[in-house]
């Protein structure tokens, strides 16, 4: 039995998945937060939260280097860590730095830091030959302003340092980018309490399907365990409203998506690390929009589980703790699978909920609706404000995917 360090955790699948399989691989854990409550407001499941399972809950400030480190440091002292991880974005890093410390297996924080920061990614794939999409930072107005009109409309503003889609937006001309610039500059604080990266990438607005590329990277050797599609929608917002596994793409589309991945991750230099690589279809050829360095949110883990029999959170156990995961693909009788989200189109107090029930099909694996009447539900234009999700599988990902559109189509939300 190893003992992990989870510091913070995504508040969405992943503080489920990942409790769920240091579980079944017989680990236990201790769940490091500056607010506990973060996560218990917003559990929507049966029962108590997965987090809650830890071994131990250590509260320090997780935004403080030198209080984690002394608290990490007299928790290790007393029961020692095997490993160290975190489902969050904001705090790879620190998950990283903490272990390289401690003397544990880990990705190096450096290359945590290279792919976290958006800017600085994107910088490190152009100047390593891959194909870039125009692009330009900027940190004031005027500088904005003038990056857009350099790259062209329409572009994409897109903030360096968050994550989830949040004020991530297309811009047609200066008006749009005006007001995507002005909201993302409102929010100088994310919702950890970190003070936020001023500075933004104005990027060319790129055509196409999305998919991304699931990997698992040890000692050097990355394997590929699976692509995935995403269905995007929004206006100018880029809310992914479902997923589904594998990709129903063409395979040379599909190829062309794992061989720009792997080439992303050894430019930013990764190593011993599940990734999440985000990449576009285009009529000119793929290019990466972004490189994750944690198992995918938004229960893509799960597709791939059901589909494949890999779990990708275990494999994230084993890479921390120093071991070669298995990544065996096992036939799981499940052709595909696919997620399709309840995204709410408009902000209203609701009067009444209406398909909300759950059928009865096997088919149907995951059935969660969170809206209920009286409630007042806020329209989202980012991955943080769904209001349900259901999650099926099929023979084909085509069949998967049209089955959980079609039910979450099926739910109607009337406003008072």
């Amino acid at each position: 039995m190893a003992h992990l360090l989870v510091v913070e955790s995504w508040v969405g699948a992943m503080s489920r998945l990942l409790p769920r399989s240091i579980a079944e691989a017989g680990h236990e854990f201790t769940f490091l937060t500056r607010n506990l409550d973060h996560y218990l407001r917003s559990w929507r499941g049966p029962g108590e939260h997965p987090l809650l399972g830890a071994k131990s809950v250590l509260t320090a400030e997780t935004n403080d280097p030198a209080a984690v480190r002394a608290a990490v440091e007299r928790a290790h002292r007393d029961t020692p860590f095997d490993g160290v991880l975190s489902s969050c974005d904001y705090y790879l890093e620190t998950a990283a730095t903490l272990a390289r410390y401690l003397g544990l297996p880990g990705c190096d924080p450096a290359a945590v830091r290279r792919a976290h920061r958006k800017h600085v990614a994107r910088r490190v794939m152009a100047d390593a030959g891959l194909p870039t999409p125009g692009y330009a930072t900027a940190v004031t107005w005027a500088d904005t302003a003038r990056a857009a009109a350099e790259v062209g409309y329409p572009v994409v503003l897109k903030p360096v340092d968050l994550c989830a889609g949040m004020y991530v937006r297309r811009a047609d001309d200066e008006a749009g980018l005006r007001a995507a610039y002005g909201a993302l500059a409102g929010f100088p604080v994310n919702a950890r309490g970190q003070e936020r990266d001023a500075t933004v990438l104005v990027e060319e607005f790129l055509v196409g399907p999305e998919v991304s590329v699931e990997t698992v990277t040890v000692d050097g050797a990355t394997t590929v365990v699976g692509v995935t599609d995403k269905a995007i929608t929004g206006a100018t917002s880029f809310v992914e409203a479902g997923h589904a596994f594998p990709a129903p793409v063409p395979a040379a589309d599909r190829e062309a998506a794992v061989d720009l991945a792997l080439a992303a991750l050894a430019a930013l230099g990764v190593d011993r690390a599940v990734a999440h690589t985000e990449v576009k279809l285009t009529a000119r050829g793929p290019y990466v929009v972004e490189v994750n360095l944690r198992p995918a949110g938004n229960s893509i883990t799960e597709l791939v589980r059901r589909v494949t029999g890999v779990d990708l959170p275990g494999a994230y156990l084993d890479v921390v703790l120093g071991f070669d995961p298995d990544l065996t693909v096992r036939d799981t009788g499940v052709g595909g699978a696919a997620i399709a989200f309840l995204v709410p189109s408009r902000t209203g107090r609701v009067r009444a909920v209406t398909g909300a029930d759950r059928p009865a099909d096997a088919d149907v694996v995951e059935w969660q609706i969170d809206v209920v009447a009286g409630q007042e539900l806020v329209a989202t234009d980012d991955n943080n404000g769904y209001a349900g999700r259901v999650m099926t599988v099929a023979d084909t990902p085509e069949a998967a995917a049209a089955r959980a559109a079609a039910l979450v189509g099926c739910i109607g939300i009337d406003y008072a």
